[in-house]
């Protein structure tokens, strides 16, 4: 045969076989010569691919291929219209039998493929290995910059350039999305290199497809800044935030480096968005979010874990000095009023600090709960402060866990008592009333004051649970009392959760529909928090109740935002003036004088709580404060002692008349 043939071995990249027109082609001096080259010499990743689906497609079936290719005999280009069917080798192989049948011309194929040049967008560049630009296709003529001198130099971050260059020089081909230079500004593109063969010299080269990705990038950027960011701070999420400390806890190369976690709660904020509304509270996060930012570096994290929740992750601390440092900034910043349109608000925070370290055995929810350990003890000793988690509060978190545990034991189980503590009238020296009091004897600590367990209660969200167990045993104590001829009123706290309950009021109208239940006995103490919401709906609420003869009274005024202008709107019989501005008599003598003379004008009856000293109770009476309650005249007693113990009051009182 004087045409060229050769028997191409796919999987070891050589020529089986070749006849004497083929080894003069390949410009071999025989077929041994021709058999010893190694063909994938030089070979691209992408010419390898196609013989290998030859390969695959002889296999499935009888295939034939004509196609004009371009081989480097010693390097030199030659093309030549080839026709490929498949051979099986003596071994079983497949290998492929290549015949050429002529030279080059123009068949369809070909002008189809020039015109798919011509007519796409996709940039189609052949550079050279040295970098200049030997090819360009329309797309890659319009887009490109008219002086570009090699490939590298349309890179806007040159770092990306390094990178695909070491790609394609250790794995032949490389891809990448990266910004570039064009004629229309910097826009980004997929990239994909692979090194080849320049058909017309036989040098290495350099093939370039470039798709614009610029809309797709943004839109996906922005959609990865939604899905780690928080909407209305603008801060990052928790997501995000869990994302980091799973970077940080993988990071073994950063061993020894210590990080702080911050967790932050806006003090009392929400008694704030009850009093002045959610745009007011939406206007103090987002200032709050902004004063944090500035005081904390740019490789610090920023995160709202949601409500008034934040959490501060400050990387690489260098000591303790740094951290109190950077604590002390950001308390300071958040002190300053925030502006709420036609109000300012001194709004305060607390924190709590945990310390970590990279690669450090632990895990990160350990950390949080640390965090929250300080958090929860700034709060307790005050608010408004940072406390850092040592080992001084270990102790805390074991002592919180047993609490817990205990207080769940203790609600199932319906082991908490009451105790009432009697409140009397100052004029006429007789015991009125008595305020309920939860109490907790422990079998094995004893008693347990309610300032350990209380906070705690309302921390699990049990405080409800617990409250509607409180109204029910006053109610039968209240009950009982009267069946024995012990005439004496009775008030039971209620929280605003409970007095937002829908069938808050059927309870009671189901306990006024008893008989005999001494209706006007009971007095409900409810919270400032509780009056505010929907106008309508909580006068009609307390119109109702009063309606059933219960009695409702303002419980702990004072330490909230609202006013008695508020208050006049709804029939409440009785103010009580909570005991923080008792005990601090006389400094706080002018703002219980305005509580005294507002409460006169809407004319409802003064108590005041936690009366402890004489010198209280002279100034009390000296201003007409209508009642009192506290340890100068009983602690809080059992239901059996309680008639006991008004007796013993009132002789006293009897005695010092």
């Amino acid at each position: 045969m004087k045409t060229p043939v050769w028997v191409y071995d796919t999987d070891n990249n050589s020529i089986a076989f070749a006849n004497e027109a083929g080894c003069a082609i390949w410009k071999a001096e025989n077929e041994a010569e021709l058999k010893a080259r190694n063909l994938a010499d030089g070979m691209s990743l992408t010419v390898a691919k196609r013989l290998r689906q030859y390969q695959a497609d002889f296999h499935e079936s009888d295939a034939e291929f004509s196609e004009f290719w371009t081989i480097y005999p010693n390097g030199e280009p030659v093309t030549v219209k080839i026709q490929y069917t498949g051979y099986v080798l003596p071994d079983g192989r497949m290998a492929m039998m290549c015949e050429v049948t002529g030279e080059r011309e123009e068949e369809p194929e070909t002008l189809r493929s020039t015109e798919a040049l011509l007519h796409t967008d996709v940039m189609i560049t052949l550079y050279s290995i040295e970098g200049a630009p030997l090819y360009m296709n329309p797309a890659a003529r319009n887009a490109l910059p008219a002086n570009v001198s090699g490939f590298g130099d349309l890179f806007c971050q040159f770092e990306d350039f390094l990178h695909m260059q070491a790609d394609w020089e250790a794995r032949g081909a490389s891809q990448r999305v990266a910004r570039m230079s064009t004629s229309f500004g910097t826009k980004w593109f997929n990239l994909s290199v692979k090194r080849c063969l320049d058909a017309a010299t036989g040098d290495s080269a350099l093939l370039v497809t470039a798709v614009d990705v610029s809309e797709l990038k943004t839109a996906r950027d922005k959609a990865r800044y939604l899905a780690s960011r928080d909407q209305l701070t603008g801060c990052y999420n928790r997501s995000f935030m869990q994302l980091e400390q799973e970077k940080i806890s993988a990071n073994s190369e950063a061993n020894g480096a210590s990080h702080a976690l911050l967790f932050l709660d806006v003090d009392r904020f929400k008694l704030v968005n009850d009093s002045f509304g959610h745009e007011v509270g939406d206007k103090i996060l987002q200032t709050f979010a902004l004063r944090m930012q500035t005081q904390i570096r740019q490789t610090d994290i920023l995160a709202r874990m949601g409500g008034d929740e934040f959490v501060v992750l400050i990387k690489d601390m260098k000591d303790q000095n740094s951290l109190h440092d950077t604590l002390d900034a950001i308390r300071s910043e958040l002190l300053r009023p925030v502006d709420c349109g036609s109000i300012q608000l001194n709004v305060t925070a607390s924190i709590g600090v945990a310390m970590f370290d990279s690669g450090a055995e632990g895990n990160w929810s350990e950390t949080m709960k640390q965090a929250d350990i300080a958090l929860y003890h700034s709060k307790r000793s005050g608010r408004n402060r940072y406390t850092i988690f040592g080992k001084e509060l270990g102790a805390e978190v074991l002592e919180r866990s047993w609490l817990e545990v205990e207080i769940k034991k203790a609600i199932e189980k319906k082991t908490f008592t009451l105790h009432f503590q009697p409140r009397l009238d100052i004029k006429k020296g007789k015991v009125l009333s008595a305020e309920t009091l939860l109490r907790w004897d422990h079998a094995e600590r004893g008693f347990i004051p309610p300032d350990q367990f209380i906070p705690v209660c309302e921390e699990m969200g049990v405080i409800d649970e617990l409250g509607a167990f409180v109204l029910k045993r006053a109610c039968r104590q209240l009950g009982v009392w009267h069946r024995q001829g012990f005439d004496i009123d009775l008030s039971v706290n209620v929280s605003p959760k409970q007095f937002e309950d829908p069938d808050f009021v059927s309870l009671f109208e189901n306990m006024a529909a008893e008989i005999d239940f001494p209706t006007s006995r009971l007095e409900l103490e409810i919270t400032e928090t509780s009056l505010f919401g929907d106008d309508a709906e909580v006068s009609e609420k307390v119109r109702r109740i009063n309606e059933l003869g219960f009695r409702l009274a303002l419980d702990d005024f004072g330490t909230g935002y609202s006013n008695l202008v508020h208050i006049s709107r709804f029939p409440l019989k009785c103010i009580k003036m909570d005991k923080s501005f008792v005990q601090k008599l006389p400094m706080t003598g002018p703002l219980l004088k305005l509580i005294l003379a507002l409460a006169n004008q809407i004319g409802a009856t003064t108590v005041a709580e936690g009366v402890e000293t004489h010198e209280q109770l002279n100034w009390l009476m000296s201003q007409g404060c209508d009642q009192v309650q506290g340890f100068l005249f009983s602690e809080a007693v059992s239901g059996d002692e309680l008639a006991n113990r008004c007796i013993e009051i009132e002789r006293s009182l009897r005695k010092v008349a």
